[in-house]
């Protein structure tokens, strides 16, 4: 609609305007009312999200734990020519960027094995998703931390200026913590709009508190900017998914939880998840694990980004292999597969060679299991 201020003058005005110049006065001021760049522009974000779609992490430049990271490179033509193959056709490269900082690391040397798998990337023809992984962000902290996170990404905005805006993508902050979602809006408003002075058309992936919470996402009001994809991790059910993360704590002590639930195979209950949300947990999960549920929770994130008209995708899901059972993996993996295509929300999976990964050893095609084969839509040439 004219704001009230027009409609005001319009009434003391148009009416001495002659007919042929009305209608040109009221189709000047129709077309006012929206900029088609923007309109434009979101497209093109909408275009971007699709392409990104049957995506994969390779996480070993997040290894904190690892203090060789910056030295090694765990991968290589080999391993992108096996992803080609497997069907994925995006990277998503989580960078600890603030851990190496804290150890007076140059973002020279960081950015040279980033440049690496960008190599790699454009050899193979994959799309690449930087991500800040691993941030210090918190609602005590967050002015001059922002700051901090804004100097970061400058540095990487003006490096990769000339590289394509459909080809590489940066993914502004994984996992803001559990922080004021006003806090964090602000923060992400901040950052996309320092880099938009330096990079007007890269398109940034923003998540909600909470970790990415799909919760969170469905309570958050859009950013300003129309080149954004809106991002979410999905673990659900945790209680599966992270069976025994020993970071996680006592919650997921309860191992051997199979999915889809089943009463005859539900283990009984760790003592140690007793009195934690870990006991809520387990007496949900006979409503909470299987596909149905799934859905229910994604159709969250579907509803959420319809509201607003803006691109969402699932840069996240997966399940740690360690004490989860290879059939419920393939189980869940293939849920997840169908519900992110069924509601048309690309998904990249968390990882390519860690200890969430899709092989039973090392990444090669002897390893892939033949239902994890099933899972991820893999059918072996004959």
């Amino acid at each position: 609609m004219l704001n009230i201020e027009i409609n005001k003058i319009s009434l003391l005005t148009l009416s001495k305007v002659k007919p042929f110049w009305l209608f040109f006065v009221i189709v000047c001021f129709a077309g006012a009312k929206s900029t088609p760049t923007f309109a434009q522009t979101r497209a093109i974000a909408i275009k971007r999200a699709a392409s990104l779609d049957n995506g994969i992490s390779i996480s070993w430049l997040e290894q904190t734990w690892n203090a060789d990271a910056l030295k090694q490179r765990p991968v290589a033509d080999s391993d992108f020519k096996l992803l080609k193959k497997l069907g994925f056709k995006s990277i998503r490269l989580p960078v600890a960027f603030k851990y190496y900082e804290s150890k007076h690391i140059s973002i020279i040397t960081v950015i040279k094995s980033i440049d690496y798998v960008w190599n790699l990337c454009n050899r193979h023809g994959f799309k690449l998703v930087i991500d800040y992984h691993y941030g210090n962000l918190n609602d005590t902290n967050y002015v001059a931390e922002t700051r901090s996170i804004i100097n970061t990404w400058s540095i990487l905005t003006r490096k990769y200026a000339k590289a394509s805006p459909d080809k590489l993508f940066f993914e502004i902050y994984n996992e803001p913590p559990p922080m004021s979602p006003q806090v964090w809006k602000d923060a992400a408003y901040n950052i996309v709009t320092a880099l938009r002075k330096i990079d007007a058309k890269r398109t940034f992936l923003v998540g909600a508190s909470n970790y990415n919470s799909i919760y969170e996402l469905s309570r958050m009001v859009r950013l300003g900017d129309e080149n954004i994809i809106y991002t979410c991790h999905f673990y659900e059910p945790f209680f599966f998914t992270h069976q025994g993360a020993s970071w996680v704590g006592n919650q997921v002590s309860t191992t051997g939880v199979p999915f889809p639930y089943t009463v005859e195979n539900f283990p009984a209950i760790n003592p140690k998840a007793k009195n934690t949300w870990g006991e809520t947990n387990y007496n949900q999960y006979k409503t909470d694990g299987n596909e149905r549920s799934v859905k229910d929770k994604l159709q969250i994130v579907k509803n959420w980004a319809g509201t607003y008209g803006v691109p969402v995708i699932c840069s996240e899901y997966g399940v740690y292999n360690k004490y989860a059972d290879l059939d419920s993996r393939c189980r869940y993996i293939k849920a997840v597969r169908s519900v992110l295509k069924e509601l048309h929300i690309p998904g990249m999976l968390w990882e390519y060679n860690g200890n969430f990964s899709l092989f039973s050893g090392k990444p090669t095609i002897k390893n892939l299991p033949v239902c994890m084969a099933n899972a991820i839509g893999y059918e072996p040439k004959k």
